[in-house]
Order: C-alpha cells, then sequence, then structure tokens
C-alpha cells in the first residue's frame, strides 16, 4: 500500500512524539525540547533531544535522527506499514485506500518542496539586493527588523515576468507551474506568478514552504495575493505560522487568531509568538479543528473594522455545530479602525494583552452581535431576535452544551426585556405619572 504525504503529515501531526517515545525511554524537559542519554547508542551525558514542535527526534552522539514512525521502524524494528497501523489506530485515523499512484505522487510533492524551498531562497536574495530596496523601506516603516525578517523567511519578488522563472529554469515550466509559481494561460508562454510583492512564505506544520502570499507594494489589485491551491497547498486547510506558534502555544495555553501575515508578525515583535492567521478567509471547519488541537478556548482577535467584525461573527457561526464540552472560542475586541499590528505599534504589548485578558465569550459574542444588529423597539423586533438566537442555539451538535447556550439565551433575554422593575409605594393624593 502506498500512502499520499498529505496522510503521513496530518498522522505525524495528530502524534505526540514526546509521550510516544516516553513509553520506554524516561524524558528530562530541557526548555521546549525534551532530552535523555540516546536509545540508539551507549553513553553518559545525555544528547539525545524530542522536539515535538517539529516533530522529529535528534542525537548529537551518533546522529540518529527521524520523526515518529521512524522511532517505531528504529527503536521496535516494525515494519514501516505496521508503524503506520499503529499511530493512525492511536491516532483514531483510518488508513486510506489502496492507491497505485500514490507513490508516484508522494515523488512529485517531494519536488514540489524543493521547488519551494529554492523559490523562497531566490526571493530572500532579492530581497537584500539593489531591487529590494522598496520592500525593505516598506518593512522598516511597519516595524519589521531584521531578525523577524530571517525568522519569517520574508522576500522579494520583483516587478518581471521572467526573473523568477529565469533562476529556477532547472526545474522546469510543468513543476514551477504545479507549485504556482508560474502562470500559464492557453498556449502562452508561462510567466511569474508574483511580480512587485513582498513575499511572505507559507510553511506546513513541519516548517516546510507550501506556498506563498504576496502585498503589493505600490499601486495595483488586490493588495494581498495567494498561491492557488496545489498538492502541497490548501487554503482552506491552512494556517499561516503554525509552524512557529504550535510550542509557543502549548506554552502559553492560548493561541490567538489574526487576520492577516503581518498582525502575526507584529505580534511576534511584541513577544506574543502563539499567533496564527487564516488566509484572506474565513475560518474554516478544518482549520478550526487544527486550532482546538492546541488549545480548548483560542482567541479571535479580527480587526476593529466592519469587515473584520463580519468575520468574527461568521466564524462564530460556523464553530457552533462544532461545540464540545470545554471547546469554544473567545473574541478579542479591537478598537474601531484598528487590527493589531496599529495596536502593538501605538501601544506596545501591554495594550494588545490587555484586550486579551478581557476577551468575550463565544455566548456573550453570539448575544451582542444579534442585539445590537437592529432596533428593539416594537414586540416584533424582540421576537426576531429570540428567533435568530434560537435558531442560532438549534445548530449546536453537543447536546448538552446546546442545552447551557438555550438556558443561558433564555436568562439573558427575560432579564433584558422582563426584568420586573420596583414602583414607589401608593401615597393618597399623590399625583399619577405613567
Amino acid at each position: 500500500m502506498s500512502l499520499s504525504p498529505q496522510f503521513l503529515d496530518e498522522l505525524r501531526a495528530r502524534t505526540l512524539l514526546s509521550a510516544l517515545i516516553g513509553r520506554t525511554t524516561k524524558l528530562q524537559r530541557a526548555g521546549r525540547e525534551w532530552k535523555t542519554c540516546c536509545p540508539f547508542h551507549n553513553e553518559k551525558t545525555p544528547s539525545f533531544t524530542v522536539n515535538d514542535d517539529k516533530g522529529f527526534y535528534h542525537c548529537f552522539g551518533c546522529s540518529a535522527h527521524g520523526d515518529a514512525i521512524r522511532w517505531l521502524t528504529e527503536q521496535r524494528g516494525l515494519p514501516f506499514m505496521d508503524a503506520v497501523k499503529e499511530l493512525a489506530a492511536a491516532a483514531g485515523m483510518d488508513l486510506p485506500a489502496l492507491d497505485p499512484r500514490s507513490a508516484e505522487r508522494g515523488e512529485w510533492a517531494s519536488g514540489l518542496f524543493d521547488v519551494m524551498a529554492a523559490a523562497q531562497t531566490w526571493f530572500a536574495e532579492q530581497l537584500n539586493g539593489i531591487a529590494g530596496s522598496e520592500a525593505r523601506a516598506y518593512l522598516n516603516k511597519r516595524g519589521i527588523d531584521a531578525g523577524a525578517i530571517e525568522a519569517f523567511g520574508l522576500g522579494f519578488a520583483p516587478d518581471s515576468r521572467g526573473k523568477l522563472k529565469a533562476a529556477l529554469t532547472r526545474f522546469g515550466d510543468s513543476l514551477l507551474i504545479e507549485a504556482g509559481l508560474l502562470i500559464s494561460v492557453d498556449e502562452k508562454e508561462p510567466y511569474d506568478r508574483f511580480r512587485g510583492r513582498l513575499m511572505i512564505p507559507i510553511r506546513d506544520p513541519r516548517g516546510r514552504v507550501i506556498a506563498f502570499g504576496g502585498r503589493i507594494l505600490g499601486a495595483g489589485e488586490p493588495k494581498y495575493l495567494n498561491s492557488p491551491d496545489t498538492p502541497l497547498f490548501d487554503k482552506g486547510r491552512t494556517l499561516y505560522n503554525l509552524d512557529r506558534s504550535a510550542g509557543p502555544a502549548r506554552k502559553a495555553g492560548r493561541l490567538i487568531v489574526v487576520e492577516g501575515y503581518t498582525d502575526a508578525i507584529a505580534l511576534a515583535g511584541a513577544g506574543i509568538e502563539e499567533a496564527v492567521a487564516p488566509l484572506g478567509t474565513a475560518l474554516t471547519e478544518a482549520q478550526l479543528e487544527r486550532l482546538w488541537r492546541l488549545v480548548d478556548v483560542p482567541l479571535l482577535c479580527f480587526d476593529g473594522d466592519s469587515a473584520g467584525q463580519k468575520a468574527a461573527m461568521r466564524a462564530a457561526l460556523r464553530a457552533l455545530p462544532m461545540l464540545a464540552p470545554g471547546k469554544s472560542l473567545g473574541f478579542v475586541l479591537m478598537p474601531p479602525g484598528k487590527d493589531p499590528d496599529d495596536l502593538v505599534r501605538s501601544g506596545g504589548r501591554g495594550a494588545i494583552e490587555a484586550l486579551l485578558d478581557a476577551a468575550r465569550p463565544l455566548v456573550d459574542h453570539l448575544w451582542q452581535c444579534e442585539h445590537d444588529a437592529a432596533p428593539l423597539r416594537t414586540p416584533e423586533a424582540k421576537a426576531g431576535l429570540r428567533r435568530r438566537l434560537d435558531d442560532h442555539v438549534a445548530t449546536i451538535g453537543d447536546p448538552e452544551v446546546r442545552r447551557h447556550y438555550a438556558r443561558a439565551i433564555r436568562e439573558r433575554f427575560d432579564e433584558t426585556f422582563f426584568a420586573r422593575t420596583e414602583r414607589a409605594p401608593f401615597r393618597k393624593g399623590a399625583v399619577f405619572k405613567p
């Protein structure tokens, strides 16, 4: 049986490597990693490390290196498929049906990873060259320093239809087109997709470049341009910066969802590294599932404009059917017209931390958004509010969570519209005031 790279990546992502190795080997925490004496050779000083964020182990003594699958095949001697089956069973994953073409696709995907890595290196070189002066000035204006540029792998695509193509000609046009780096229209010569843009690499959970986001520097539309979906990249299942934020999120016990790349980069610059961003789309079910694997209550910190608040409400409604005991969302209320990047630059980390600490629970956000959606001066308008809220609650899949939401909505509605008002006691001769 041949397995697709996507299936194996998902299997690795669902396996906590330290827990797997810890079944047979005693590990000790060492910062963000785990450490122990190497099980593959005799040593007295620990040189074997396990990194859950990156999903691999490594020995600095004998150079043993691998992931969860490699651990089972090397340390326990299991055949490859037996190792995969054991990990899949523990992760609750079904093995895909037999597909003889998967091996061929796997080799093709490996070539695509090489293409994307080479493209990222070339874009970074352009940013540091003469052509990248405008992009460097833009980054400096946004407060993104050299450390952040290197950490996030930022680059620059010159305003040319063929420079990237020429630089990566060794890969061939077909692979560059498949990777989303070239555009091919009818029988015309393929040309560079990204031109005159700041380039932001998008990585998978293992830190491999799978796509790019390009931000226009001058006039032009669209402001942001993402890679198209490719064999490596599915926009609806990918979260920007997940590879760098997973470890800090587990450590901090929180995960922040912002709207854009620069928001995530700005928060990291302020010392808040546990931030991810969807890629120009509303949060999808697959992205919500990824968030909940890391923390129970991700915090949505969308822009304070109308579009940002609408996106937050769409995310709330999409999450309702997926809610489970302990699993929910929090909503951070940004000042009108501001985004996290603006707030960090004007008020520093303290300004954003204050808002994060005051995050609104999903049930509160649902109530407030619907309550403020329209005037409630008539009985019909109030009845309409109640109908909308009840319809939302009805979409919650978990019966226990749905029951608690129904009660919370009922109590708030009654307190708001049917609360008893205290009347002054009757006094003989008093003038009636309606």
